[in-house]
């Protein structure tokens, strides 16, 4: 099954199951409210998102020369930096460093970059057990699925479904359902693997090339764990989270709380710039930033498409567009979903296998004015569109319907007599008993929707009726 179909068949069983819906809606709501709460106290957050969208702007119009620079630097403290052309050998290398160092326990904070390359599964058929340490991370790895949502991995699950997850896989006690008891219960599995681990992996929200120095932005502690406690800390980013300055920061780490999760700053906001220096007391021995590319310079390459690398993975897009909140992320069968999802994925992972993605959007445009870096994914989403069909990935029927629609509508008689027979047409199936049976040519459409009943006139029978009338008389005359 090609992934078109199966996105088309995931697609309809989340959008049938209405409880699931509503649950994930009224989460994505307090989002909602929280981010709009969180905006209210800037100053001015849209020139905020302005100078995000300028300082993007510099890192990427530059990135070739940033990169060096970070790069420099933290070679300068004793760090390592590869450079990886594509997730193949991203995946070589870090099993290589694993290997080097005898690595069996692998700890990973959440990284949606790990989810790209297909981290984990690497690891574990090297015979090394990897273990994720962000608490909606560490659950779907428990339900042995990918993440739901970029910020958000188990937001689809209800307590009762984690609780019972947790019983059966980490002997939690019946009965243990309240927030406090499965944290707990995480905390209590997780501990060991901290303790025990050779290598931590994490992620990269910003990378700042004034001073060599990665910035990691997290809500639990468990990414300062990962990176701090093994011996050796492994650091997977894709080349584009570069930040000119240290100073950009104090925008940036605002920004992305209030876009994401609605936090005036998230809890735990660590910088790391190399292995534990003498006079240091904590940290790794050894400290390794994978820079992954795998198809990201020829992004960069685009101009159309460039400022798609300047998303800052908010999650915001995805809170509020009408398609994720009825189908979810499982749906889209991709790294990435929601609108972010449906403008990356085809340049990322090939236009044959995603360009699919770009018809499942309302074009609303509330994801463009959500982004906090104003990336105009309306308008990309689009330009994939354009891409798919002259690929030859659009649909003959849609085809055919718009040239059907350009031919009508290029000849004001034509269109005139074409909704006169429509409207007979639809008052004929009104009355038909078979109206939304099996025989009823409209039936995928309206199975899910009311047809409006059809205008005993055109506007434009209407309009010279109603103008060929006598002016009514005045009742004062």
């Amino acid at each position: 099954m090609n992934a078109e179909r199966q996105f088309r068949r995931a697609g309809a069983r989340a959008a049938a199951d209405a409880a699931r819906q509503d649950f994930l809606r009224a989460g994505l709501a307090g989002y909602g409210h929280a981010a709009a709460g969180a905006r209210r106290r800037f100053a001015d957050w849209s020139a905020a998102r302005d100078r995000c969208q300028e300082v993007k702007a510099e890192a990427l119009a530059h990135l070739d020369a940033y990169l060096l620079r970070f790069e420099e630097r933290v070679v300068a403290r004793g760090g390592h930096v590869f450079w990886a052309e594509t997730a193949a050998a991203a995946r070589d290398y870090i099993l290589g460093v694993a290997r080097r160092h005898g690595a069996r326990r692998v700890i990973k904070s959440k990284s949606m970059v790990s989810e790209e390359v297909r981290l984990t599964p690497a690891l574990e058929a090297a015979g090394i057990a990897t273990v994720e340490t962000d608490l909606g991370e560490f659950i779907v790895q428990l339900r042995r699925e990918p993440p739901f949502h970029i910020v958000t991995p188990a937001m689809h699950l209800r307590r009762g479904e984690i609780a019972a997850l947790f019983q059966r896989e980490l002997g939690a006690p019946p009965g243990a359902d309240s927030a406090e008891e499965l944290a707990g219960a995480a905390r209590r599995a997780l501990r060991d693997q901290f303790l025990a681990a050779e290598m931590g992996i994490t992620g990269a929200n910003f990378l700042i090339a004034e001073e060599g120095l990665v910035a990691i932005t997290e809500n639990e502690g468990n990414a300062r764990l990962c990176s701090s406690l093994p011996r050796v800390h492994v650091v997977l980013t894709g080349l584009e989270k570069v930040l000119p300055r240290l100073a950009d920061l104090g925008l940036f780490w605002p920004v992305l709380a209030a876009a994401g999760t609605g936090q005036p700053i998230t809890c735990y906001n660590s910088l790391i710039g190399g292995p534990r220096q003498p006079e240091e007391r904590d940290g790794p021995e050894e400290f390794h930033v994978v820079l992954l590319d795998n198809g990201r310079s020829a992004l960069l390459a685009d101009r159309e498409r460039r400022d798609t690398l300047a998303c800052i993975r908010c999650g915001a897009c995805l809170n509020v567009c009408p398609v994720f909140h009825t189908i979810g992320g499982h749906a889209y069968g991709a790294t990435y979903s929601g609108p972010i999802g449906a403008v990356l994925m085809p340049q990322l992972g090939g236009l044959e296998r995603f360009g699919h993605l770009a018809f499942a959007s309302s074009l609303c445009g509330a994801c463009t004015e959500a982004c906090p870096v104003k990336i105009d994914l309306h308008r990309h989403l689009i330009r994939n569109r354009r891409d798919a069909v002259a690929a030859g990935r659009g649909r003959r029927r849609e085809g055919w319907a718009v040239r059907a629609w350009a031919w009508l509508a290029a000849d004001p008689r034509r269109y005139q007599r074409a909704g006169a027979v429509l409207r007979r047409l639809l008052r004929v199936r009104r009355v038909l008993p078979g109206e939304g049976g099996m025989l009823d040519p409209l039936r995928p459409w309206t199975r899910a929707r009311a047809l409006p009943a059809p205008p005993a006139e055109s506007f434009r029978e209407w309009w010279r009726r109603r103008t060929a009338a006598p002016p009514a008389r005045d009742s004062h005359d």
